[in-house]
């Protein structure tokens, strides 16, 4: 897992509810530790248990940003 001390990249996280590598809680932790060292940083979460083409380009939309 990375280390977040230091780092001031803005942070877009998505996550997929059924992961079972990488679960929500995990995002989660990441997102929280990132936010707490004053990185801009937005998590966002799609259902299912993958995040296809069609789900990344709809939770970048959600997030405020345009995908590419």
């Amino acid at each position: 897992m990375v280390e977040p001390d230091g780092e001031r990249t803005p942070t877009l996280l998505l996550s997929s509810a059924g992961d079972s590598r990488v679960t929500v809680t995990q995002s989660y932790k990441l997102f929280r530790a990132l936010e707490d060292n004053g990185v801009e940083t937005k998590l966002v979460v799609v259902r299912g248990d993958h995040l296809d083409d069609d789900a990344i380009r709809a939770a970048i939309g959600e997030a405020g940003y345009e995908a590419a």
